[in-house]
C-alpha cells in the first residue's frame, strides 16, 4: 500500500465522511464531484473494503469508515500543527498555562487534553483550577476557560465545543427502596440532591416532542459541586440531575439508573473562551482542537 499516494486520499475521505457529501466536499476542495470520487475509490481500492456507504439521502461511513475517520481526524490536526510550528518556527510555547473547566469535563476532555497538550510542547506548565463557577479570565490570569452554559456578556472569544444535557439518575438502591418514579410529578415525591446552581422550580424537556414542563423538585440535600452530588447519589441518599456526558460511565457500569428517560433537564451549550483579540498562540488553538476531540468522543 502507497501510504504517501494516501495521504491526500485520506484527507478527501474524511472530508466526505464529515460533510455526508461528494458535492460538499468538492465545492470546499474546489475541485470535481467525479474527481472526490475517484479519490476514494482508489483509497477503498488499496484498502479493500468499502468506507462509505452511499445512499439517496447522502453518505454514510461505514463501521470500518467511522474508525479510519477518527484516525483522519487526528491526523489532520497534526497536519494543522505542521503548518502551525513551521510559521511560528523558534518560538515554541513554554511557561505557565492556565485553565479552568467545570468538574463535569475533567478527567474525560480537560485533563487528557492537558495530557497530550504537554507532550507536544513539554515547555508547557500547566495551572489548572476545576471549578463549576464562573472565573473570570483576567481577574484569575486564565489563559482558556472551558465554560458549560450561557456566555456572559464580554469582549472575550468565545469557541463552541458541544452541548451537555441534564439527566435524571439514581443508584439502583435507592430506587429499591424508594420506587421508581413514572410521571414528572412523581419526582416531587423522591429526594432531590441539588448542585448550588440548580433551582427547584425548573423546566424540562421531553425527548421527542421537546416540549418542556415545569416541575418542582424536593429538594433534599444541596452541594456546591458536581462530584459531591454524585457522590452523594452513588451513597443512596437520592436523586441528581446531572450532566450526560458524566452520567454515561456511570449508567454503563450499572452504578446508577437513568430516570425518566423520556425527559431532560437543561441543556447547557459547552465553549472554550480565551482573551486573545488577534491570532491565538499555536498552544492554545492546539488545545482547543484536543478538547473538541475528546468532547465528541465522550457523547457519541
Amino acid at each position: 500500500m502507497n501510504n504517501i499516494k494516501n495521504l491526500s486520499r485520506l484527507m478527501v475521505f474524511a472530508l466526505v465522511a464529515r460533510k455526508g457529501s461528494f458535492t460538499q466536499a468538492a465545492e470546499e476542495l474546489d475541485i470535481t464531484k467525479s474527481a472526490v470520487s475517484q479519490q476514494i475509490k482508489a483509497l477503498e481500492l488499496d484498502i479493500g473494503a468499502r468506507l462509505l456507504n452511499r445512499t439517496t439521502r447522502g453518505v454514510a461511513a461505514t463501521a470500518l469508515g467511522e474508525k479510519l475517520l477518527q484516525r483522519c481526524q487526528l491526523l489532520h490536526d497534526q497536519l494543522d500543527m505542521v503548518f502551525a510550528d513551521v510559521t511560528e518556527a523558534g518560538l515554541a510555547p513554554k511557561g505557565r498555562f492556565a485553565v479552568t473547566f467545570p468538574h463535569a469535563l475533567a478527567s474525560n476532555v480537560a485533563l487528557p487534553a492537558i495530557e497530550l497538550l504537554c507532550q507536544e510542547y513539554p515547555g508547557l506548565e500547566p495551572d489548572l483550577i476545576a471549578s463549576d463557577s464562573e472565573l473570570d479570565l483576567v481577574t484569575h490570569g486564565l489563559d482558556v476557560a472551558i465554560h458549560a452554559g450561557e456566555l456572559p456578556d464580554s469582549s472575550y472569544r468565545a469557541l463552541p465545543v458541544g452541548q451537555m444535557i441534564e439527566v435524571f439518575c439514581a443508584s439502583p438502591l435507592y430506587l429499591r427502596r424508594s420506587g421508581q418514579p413514572k410521571t414528572l410529578s412523581d419526582l416531587a415525591e423522591h429526594r432531590w440532591i441539588a448542585a448550588s446552581w440548580q433551582q427547584r422550580h425548573m423546566a424540562v424537556q421531553h425527548v421527542a416532542t421537546q416540549d418542556k414542563t415545569m416541575v418542582n423538585l424536593y429538594r433534599f440535600a444541596q452541594v456546591n459541586t458536581l462530584p459531591s452530588a454524585i457522590e452523594l447519589a452513588l451513597r443512596n441518599m437520592g436523586l441528581v440531575l446531572i450532566p450526560d456526558v458524566v452520567a454515561k460511565p456511570l449508567l454503563q457500569s450499572g452504578e446508577l439508573v437513568r430516570v425518566l428517560p423520556q425527559f431532560t433537564g437543561p441543556h447547557w451549550p459547552v465553549h472554550a473562551i480565551h482573551a486573545y483579540q488577534s491570532e491565538k498562540p499555536v498552544h492554545v488553538a492546539r488545545f482547543y482542537q484536543i478538547v473538541c476531540r475528546y468532547f465528541d468522543e465522550l457523547v457519541k
